[in-house]
C-alpha cells in the first residue's frame, strides 16, 4: 500500500513539475526586452478565467474549476477530482487564497502570462505565474501555473 501511494505521489509530482517547466518556458518566450501587449479585451478575458477558477475553488465546485483548464491539463490530470486533489495537496495557496492581486498580463500569438500575487491563510506571500492559451473557440484556458515564494513587495 505504501509503495502504491509513493508511486502515485511521484507521478503527480512529475506532472506538476512538467506544468512548471512548461509555464517557465512560455514565460521566457514572452519576456523579451519589451513585454508584449494584449488587447484590453484579452487582458480582461485572461483575468476573468483565473478569477472564475478561483471563485469555483472557493465554492468547492471541482467541475467548474476544472473547466478553466486547457485540454493539455485536462488530459494530464484526467478528472476534476484529481485536479482538486492536486491543488489541495500541492497548491493550497491557490486552492484557498486569503487575497489575490493581479498584475498586468503579457502575451502574444494566442499565449498569455498572468502574474498573480497571493497571500495565503498564514499571511505568506506567493507569486503565481499562470500560462494561458487561446483556444480555437477564442476562449482562454489555463495551461499551467508555477508558484514561488514572493519575497518582493505586494501590489
Amino acid at each position: 500500500m505504501m509503495k502504491t501511494r509513493s508511486h502515485l505521489f511521484l507521478a503527480r509530482l512529475a506532472r506538476v513539475m512538467a506544468m512548471l517547466v512548461a509555464a517557465l518556458a512560455l514565460l521566457s518566450t514572452l519576456a523579451p526586452a519589451h513585454a508584449a501587449s494584449l488587447s484590453a479585451t484579452d487582458e480582461k478575458s485572461v483575468r476573468a478565467v483565473i478569477e472564475g477558477q478561483l471563485a469555483a475553488l472557493a465554492k468547492d465546485d471541482a467541475g467548474k474549476a476544472f473547466s478553466y483548464a486547457a485540454p493539455n491539463v485536462r488530459r494530464r490530470l484526467g478528472s476534476s477530482a484529481a485536479f482538486i486533489a492536486m491543488l489541495r495537496n500541492s497548491y493550497p495557496m491557490i486552492y484557498r487564497p486569503a487575497s489575490v492581486a493581479f498584475l498586468k498580463p503579457e502575451g502574444q500569438n494566442n499565449h498569455a502570462i498572468q502574474r498573480v500575487q497571493i497571500l495565503d491563510a498564514d499571511g505568506d506571500a506567493w507569486l503565481a505565474i499562470y500560462s494561458l492559451e487561446r483556444q480555437k473557440n477564442k476562449t482562454w484556458r489555463i495551461t499551467g501555473c508555477a508558484v514561488m515564494e514572493n519575497k518582493g513587495r505586494m501590489a
